[in-house]
């Protein structure tokens, strides 16, 4: 056994130095399906609790974090909260926390769904409507079946850190390539080979690389995004053509986003995967050119030198090797956001990408910080549904704004301080992960 451990260790070892990166569950700075989510709209399935003799005992997964409970008038500001669309949030998330739990280490912490099934239980039976903001019937639900435990670092000190912001981009986009619309954002090509690490060694959890196969046996890294689009006979399906590079390529550094198409309709691009390339700032590259000041490198900027650079777009867009691929999904709820990690679609506002090995992904949360810019408290009630790749730290939260160009004003001018209570089921004991 030892001998075909080291075998196969070495196999990786080679594996890993002819793809082009090691990656997390989430490369981007963000959080919107770093994790490949289900396929299945869960938000359309109705809640379906089980019985806990269908839910069987799993390990538990430690937790980095410590917890203190407190009572609900601990929490600041949590009177003031509307609660505006928490209970569809709520409802969806029982959703997700009434899957099995696989078990596999390369996911992230998931709240144990037996701690759960109680209270998304009485949600079922409580006969408050899923879209439902009675604020009241909300809060009195909440308070009766959750308990508050205010999230700790490693040390046991109350947890501060930074609070950023994401969002979902929206773009103009055509289904065929004519006029302005010859910018493409492409499908998950049918060659794109991923190795999952920790389904084979718990000590690579989380870990994936990517690459593809030539020569019949030989794995090498895939392409990258100037590779892609240099050769018309290694692109993939067009999903859908932009009509501004820059815009293409920030949603795709979003991970997802919609495109509002020149037919009037609306469509999802969804994370699908990415070519396994680390990700390069197109801000420093132009900063380091002389360019632009690295200080002024904002979207708006970039896009007003690519309209006087046009001869210069694809140089600069080709010093980020990486790529994202999409799936298309159809919108059948505007209110409904991507879907985050978890595989819930996340709600404007009421979502959060949190670090799992401190809040497990489907755990409420109350989160207080400021409003961008602001001394402004914000304090709400979110649902940690996403993770990201910078995402990492007790507190560390990155909040989702929504969709379109204001939410993307907020997301980018947020950096705030904040702290969280993880809402955990009374009769549960601390909150715990699967």
């Amino acid at each position: 056994m030892t001998a075909l451990r080291n075998f196969s260790l070495g196999l990786i070892a080679v594996l890993l130095s002819a793809c082009s990166t090691t990656t997390s569950d989430s490369t981007r700075p963000v959080g919107l399906g770093g994790v490949h989510a289900p396929k299945t709209d869960i938000a359309t399935q109705p809640l379906q609790v089980p019985d806990l003799t269908q839910l069987p005992e799993t390990p538990v997964r430690p937790l980095v974090g410590k917890y203190q409970a407190v009572q609900w008038g601990a929490l600041p500001g949590w009177a003031n909260d509307d609660l505006q669309h928490v209970w569809k949030g709520f409802i969806n998330n029982c959703k997700g926390l009434m899957r099995p739990v696989s078990g596999s280490l390369a996911m992230p912490a998931r709240a144990a769904p037996r701690a759960w099934q109680p209270v998304c239980l009485a949600a079922h039976n409580s006969g408050i409507r899923p879209d439902s903001n009675d604020t009241q019937r909300i809060r009195q639900f909440l308070e009766t079946h959750l308990q508050p435990w205010r999230l700790l670092d490693a040390n046991g000190k109350i947890a501060k850190n930074t609070v950023t912001g994401y969002y979902e981009p929206l773009i103009r986009a055509s289904k065929r390539q004519h006029g302005p619309y010859q910018w493409p954002l492409y499908a998950v090509p049918n060659d794109l080979l991923t190795i999952d690490l920790g389904g084979l060694y718990p000590e690579l959890a989380g870990k994936r690389i990517r690459g593809k196969i030539v020569d019949g046996n030989r794995v090498v890294p895939y392409d990258t995004r100037g590779e892609i689009t240099a050769n018309p006979a290694r692109q993939p399906k067009v999903l859908v053509w932009a009509d501004d590079p820059v815009e293409a390529f920030f949603l795709q550094i979003q991970g997802s986003g919609r495109a509002v198409l020149d037919t009037g309709a609306a469509v999802r691009l969804a994370y699908g995967d990415h070519n396994g390339h680390p990700y390069s700032s197109i801000g420093k590259w132009l900063a380091d050119q002389g360019e632009l000041p690295l200080a002024q490198t904002s979207m708006q900027n970039i896009k007003k030198w690519a309209k006087e650079n046009p001869h210069r777009v694809h140089e600069m867009l080709n010093v980020n090797k990486a790529m994202v691929f999409f799936n298309e999904e159809t919108i059948t709820d505007p209110l409904l956001g991507p879907k985050g990690a978890y595989g819930i679609p996340l709600i404007a506002e009421r979502a959060v990408a949190v670090d799992p090995t401190f809040v497990p992904l489907g755990a409420p949360v109350y989160l207080a910080t400021t409003y961008p810019g602001t001394q402004q408290p914000l304090r709400k009630l979110v649902f940690a549904q996403d993770t990201g790749a910078a995402i990492k730290g007790a507190a560390r939260t990155d909040f989702y704004w929504g969709t379109g160009d204001q939410a993307g004003a907020q997301a980018g001018k947020m950096k705030q301080t904040g702290e969280m209570w993880v809402l955990w089921p009374k009769q549960a004991g601390a909150p715990s992960a699967r």
